[in-house]
């Protein structure tokens, strides 16, 4: 089963997913897709982000080989990947073009959809503000988006998060 939980930064996504993963009672495989580089305050924050995952767990930090990583791992294991957002913008920085990306997207979604044990994909909503002025933004941004759809469309269950509470995202034709 394919859990898709999207919504705002800082709206409970990670910590809803560690907990479904925690609840399952199966073996963890954490996916994280943050390179570990950047300013103290980001350092901070993957640090919190480590310590909420039990030491049990497996963590694979795989910023770029999402779909190699997915494929990879335990089949019957519980997967958390997190998150969408960080990998499409390391594919971004990566200099990965748009049809790349969005291809390995299907392959990475269409594996993890067909995997035994469960997987929970996080990612951020950025798209309900206003179009943004620079270019490398609004590409950013459509990126992270088809992103989004493709993992959506692949899973079995998709919710918007917001204040930590699940808000279920129907189908077109529901």
């Amino acid at each position: 089963m394919l859990t898709f939980l999207t919504g705002g930064a800082r709206s409970g996504k990670s910590s809803l997913a560690v907990g479904m993963a925690a609840a399952s009672g199966d073996a963890v495989v954490f996916l994280a897709t943050a390179r570990p580089e950047g300013d103290a305050e980001w350092h901070e924050r993957l640090a919190r982000h480590r310590g909420e995952r039990p030491a049990s767990w497996t963590t694979v930090e795989e910023p770029l080989d999402v779909v190699g990583a997915v494929t990879a791992a335990d089949p019957d294991a519980f997967l958390v990947v997190d998150c969408l957002t960080l990998w499409a913008a390391n594919a971004v920085d990566a200099g990965w073009d748009d049809d790349e990306i969005e291809a390995l997207a299907v392959k990475g979604a269409s594996a993890a959809a067909v995997r035994p044990g469960s997987t929970v994909v996080v990612t951020n909503e950025v798209g309900g503000g206003i179009v943004p002025v620079e270019r490398a933004v609004r590409r950013f941004r459509d990126v992270l988006g088809r992103t989004n759809a493709v993992w959506s469309q692949h899973a079995d269950r998709a919710y918007l998060v917001v204040a930590g509470r699940l808000v279920p995202l129907l189908d077109a034709g529901a």
